[in-house]
């Protein structure tokens, strides 16, 4: 953002000046004491874009003045073409134009690549750089001004170009994306490695020429080449050439003279440990060039001179100035370790054997290579505890070492050595950890299966003693054929093959869909449970129950086999929040109802053996999770064959005396159903597997030291990527962006949710009724009119929220959410759909509840939530919208007025909409529901339409649906059909069903 324009005389100076952090800084100095360091930056930096205005610039204190001070790179820029107020005029006092003219200079040098390496200010602490002017028209300008500078401010002047020069190239090379810096890069690469210590003693064309800066005038180049045994019994060290033109590396040998001579083998397979690609034709392997031979003698002796003077403890004794040719294992593994590095920082090019980085980065590995036949036809199921029998092998690359092979070679002690053809390294610390591992705690030829899982999908598991003391070394699994198949399904969903759809399920199963169902059951065989954690909309619930038709159909097929292939019959339990009870109730009987349901719900449930003996007939038995803790010992007596949680996320908290009720239920397979298996914390999706698969990710102290810290501590990407992979085999998430998903939803779902009201809201809602009936024969007919319709508002008002019904007499606990199980699941809802990243639009009829939705969602995620209605002035409702639009403010949520914001809008930034209270003529909904679909949207639209169980929400609903064809006329524009109903009819239409309220 640019200053405000500055006007008048300003008198400037500038110094160097050592800054806070030690780092040399130019220094702007006003003549003026009294000027402030903000008015400063914004009269000189008004036009300077470099600064961001000025944005950039530090304050510091010179003496009694403010100072701005400028780094070494942002000065040169400035300084040379200062951009200050186009009102303003700056004089330069005499110190600080001389430092404009050097800024012009080394501005032009840097735009130029008019500098170079000065290996005289080389070290390993610092690098300098100076001037390296061409002998052109320009260079000799640059030149001109340069000697000028220094003859008026004498030595002092040398030495601040200098300083100057070097901190700016310094700091253009740590500019990301910029090709001076990687262009310094390249020339380090080509070197022989980057280019950060130079040693003082190496001749300075010597390095110009190893970095490209200086051309060589011999026609080859000269490396030592390390050369593994061959028919020789000894590693040796020799000389190499090559054409400066590229091709083959031609070895040399001394000869019995003394001289270097072409070595019989030829070319060599060695490759630089830069890995340099050679290209072109080479000279005839037979002979040298004639040319070359001349110039040998002298390029020999100059780099064996180098390479005895960087490695003076590798000459051949008694030939001093001579380097040691024959090596044994344990020296070659020295000089490939660390003697060549020390070479290359000498500007020494070395050959090493090509197959030594891959060597060198193998670590010694434990492998458990599973011998049992878990996972076949003769032992199908398994599940976590199943015990897996296993062979040790020790492993170096492609090379599998048995106990007593490793042990023979540990004794010899060698750090290099050739096995099977292939050359391995051991490391001593490595040998001497595995032995004394093997030899207390690995003589066990058994692993759990959920040892064998972690250590396959977590890339092994860390040695451990039996005193608690971790090694650096790791343990594999080879899995045999049968489980490597097993896993290699679970890890891609589309390989489990699919079931056929149950004939009694009535309803389509997306392709996705019957996957899902198909997983389960792939799960359910082998004994392991599932998390199904689809994105909300998506249909886990549609999935659950064709499992539990898939389950019964199949129980009933085998009985008819014969009694003895089917497991006997268990009925199934599902604990889920109570305010979705009705809604899988509405549900199994639209799509599943041949299966037979028992709701455990109410005041008057059974207890004890009664509740036994109703529930051992049922296919599946609902409760809801405060009922799971407060009946403990009644669900615990039963032996369930499938327990699943929906909306898994209840039992996050593991102390909970809920979710420690829920773990201890006995069920033969376990399913958890959720959208958010974690919300926040990392030992929520822990709490979620322990229930689905007691034990696969340890206890919870271990996983939260072993895995949780070190990931909140380090966010380490393969930590991370290893948890996935531990994971990912029990549960299935598919998100309505995958491509094989969004091909099979439709363009707009629809979907209902069913809502009981709590057991406050039976007793008004009966009440209203009561007194709508007592008086309706004895109004005339415009009171009997206005009364059904004030009293259908206030059913309406009361399955929202008994807060609507006191004004403002409720108290304190007035909006409670526990008072509505509607405001509760609607709360739950959005706080997932936010969880997703995605957005919603909320539609209500009462201005008050509005209001009353607004405060609580804000409380709830923690963001502002804004909410149309008619009182909204025209300025502030364009306000709400262009924000809600904006993907960059943190708003989920929008709440309007039927009224207010059903039609003329466009909130395409949402995909979700939830009507918390129907309008009771479809039209109007759908122009509300176009709010979010229409032109511009470019993801599905998901539409929940809330219905109360048991009330004339839930009864006008069913007419609605069996006169669909008939809503323009039945229904029409509004709700005065319903004052033309009989007297018979209204007592139908406004009853309670009492299913809901068990006493």
């Amino acid at each position: 953002m640019r200053a405000s324009i500055g006007t008048g005389i300003l008198t400037m100076d500038a110094c160097w000046m050592k800054a806070e952090s030690g780092e040399y800084r130019i220094a702007l100095l006003a003549g003026d004491q009294q000027e402030s360091a903000t008015r400063l930056r914004s009269v000189l930096f008004a036009w300077h874009k470099a600064s961001w205005y000025g944005t950039e610039v530090e304050d510091a204190q010179h003496g009694d003045r403010k100072a701005l001070l400028l780094s070494p790179l942002l000065a040169v820029d400035y300084l040379s073409q200062p951009k200050h107020a186009r009102l303003l005029q700056v004089e330069w006092m005499e110190r600080a134009q001389r430092l404009r003219e050097l800024a012009s200079l080394i501005r032009e040098a840097l735009l130029q690549g008019w500098f170079m390496p000065d290996w005289s200010g080389w070290s390993e602490e610092q690098r300098a750089w100076k001037l390296n002017l061409p002998e052109t028209e320009a260079g000799g300008k640059a030149g001109a001004l340069w000697e000028r500078l220094i003859q008026e401010a004498g030595h002092a002047g040398d030495v601040e170009v200098q300083r100057w020069l070097s901190l700016a190239v310094e700091e253009v090379l740590q500019q990301p994306d910029c090709l001076a810096a990687e262009a310094w890069q390249k020339v380090g690469t080509a070197a022989g490695g980057e280019i950060v210590v130079l040693r003082k003693a190496a001749e300075e064309e010597d390095w110009l020429i190893a970095l490209g800066l200086r051309k060589d005038s011999l026609p080859f180049k000269v490396a030592l080449q390390l050369v593994e045994p061959g028919e020789q019994p000894e590693w040796t060290l020799r000389p190499a050439l090559q054409s400066r033109s590229g091709g083959a590396w031609l070895p040399l040998v001394r000869s019995a003279a003394g001289a270097w001579e072409l070595a019989a083998d030829g070319e060599s397979e060695s490759q630089p440990p830069w890995k340099a690609e050679m290209e072109g034709p080479g000279p005839d392997e037979a002979s040298l060039p004639e040319e070359w031979l001349p110039l040998l003698p002298a390029k020999l002796a100059k780099e064996e001179a180098k390479w005895v003077s960087a490695l003076p403890d590798w000459q051949e004794p008694p030939n001093a100035g001579q380097i040691k040719l024959r090596l044994s294992d344990n020296e070659a593994w020295s000089f490939m370790e660390s003697a060549s590095l020390t070479l290359l920082e000498a500007g020494c090019p070395v050959l090493l054997p090509s197959w030594w980085e891959a060597v060198r980065s193998r670590k010694l590995r434990l492998k458990a290579k599973v011998k049992s036949s878990v996972g076949s036809d003769a032992q199908p199921m398994f599940g976590l505890d199943q015990i897996v029998q296993f062979d040790w092998k020790m492993a170096l690359g492609n090379v599998d070492l048995s106990e007593a092979e490793f042990m023979r070679l540990a004794e010899e002690n060698r750090r290099l050595m050739k096995i099977g053809g292939e050359w391995v390294h051991l490391d001593p610390q490595d040998v001497a950890q595995i032995r004394s591992w093997v030899s207390k705690i690995g003589k066990r030829s058994g692993l759990s299966f959920r040892d064998v899982m972690e250590m396959h999908l977590m890339g092994g598991a860390v040695l451990e003693e039996e005193e608690e003391q971790a090694y650096d070394l790791r343990a594999e699994v080879e899995l045999n054929e049968h489980l490597a198949r097993w896993l290699e399904q679970l890890q891609h969903t589309s390989e489990i093959p699919l079931i056929e759809k149950p004939e009694g399920f009535l309803g389509e199963l997306r392709p996705y869909q019957l996957q899902g169902v198909s997983w389960l059951l792939f799960l359910r065989r082998f004994g392991f449970g599932g998390c199904l954690a689809d994105d909300m909309g998506l249909g886990k619930t549609i999935q659950f129950m064709a499992y539990l038709v898939y389950v019964k159909e199949q129980r009933e097929q085998q009985l008819k086999l014969g009694a003895s292939l089917a497991l006997a019959h268990a009925p199934s339990l599902l604990v889920c929040p109570t305010s979705v009870i009705g809604n899988w109730e509405k549900e199994l009987e639209k799509f599943a109802p041949q299966l037979k349901v028992h709701l455990h719900y109410g005041p008057k449930r059974e207890k004890g053996e009664a509740f036994k003996e109703t529930v051992r007939d049922m296919d599946l038995v609902i409760t809801s999770y405060s009922l799971a803790q407060l009946d403990e010992e009644d669900l615990g007596a039963v032996s369930w064959d499938a327990l699943c949680l929906d909306e898994a996320q209840n039992i996050k908290n593991i102390y909970t005396k809920q979710s420690a009720a829920i773990r201890k239920l006995p069920a033969r397979h376990r399913v958890a159903l959720t959208g958010t298996p974690m919300e926040n914390r990392l030992t929520e999706l822990w709490s979620i597997y322990d229930f689905i698969n007691p034990g696969y990710l340890g206890g919870v102290n271990e996983f939260r030291k072993e895995v949780v810290a070190p990931i909140e501590r380090t966010r380490d990407e393969k930590m991370i990527a290893g948890l996935q992979r531990w994971v990912k085999p029990f549960m299935l998430r598919r998100i309505k962006k995958d491509p094989a998903i969004q091909l099979s939803l439709p363009e707009k779902f629809e979907g209902k949710t069913y809502i009981s009201l709590t057991a406050e809201q039976g007793a008004m809602y009966e009440n209203i009724v009561s007194d709508l009936l007592e008086k309706l024969d004895t109004l005339g007919a415009m009171q009997r009119r206005g009364l059904i319709l004030a009293s259908l508002t206030r059913l309406k008002q009361l399955c929202n929220h008994p807060g609507l019904m006191e004004g403002d007499n409720g108290g304190a606990k007035q909006w409670e959410e526990e008072r509505s199980n509607k405001v509760a699941r609607l709360m739950d809802m959005v706080e997932e759909v936010a969880a997703e990243g995605e957005r919603c639009l909320i539609f209500t009829q009462f201005v008050e509840m509005g209001h009353q939705l607004k405060k609580l969602l804000e409380e709830r995620l923690g963001t502002s939530v804004p909410y149309l209605h008619g009182g909204v002035p025209k300025i502030k409702r364009d306000e709400m919208i262009q924000g809600f639009q904006n993907p960059e403010q943190p708003c989920s949520a929008f709440v309007l007025s039927l009224k207010a914001g059903g039609t003329g809008l466009n909130l395409t930034a949402a995909n979700h909409v939830f009507h918390f209270d129907r309008w009771w003529n479809p039209a109007v909904e759908n122009q509300a529901t176009d709010r979010a679909f229409r032109i511009g949207q470019t993801r599905e639209v998901q539409v929940h339409k809330f219905i109360t169980l048991g009330t004339l929400e839930e009864k006008i609903d069913e007419m609605i649906e069996r006169k669909q064809s008939l809503n323009d006329q039945v229904v029409g524009q509004s709700e005065q059909w319903i004052t033309e109903l009989s007297t018979d009819e209204l007592k139908e239409l406004f009853e309670l069903r009492k299913n809901w309220l068990k006493g």
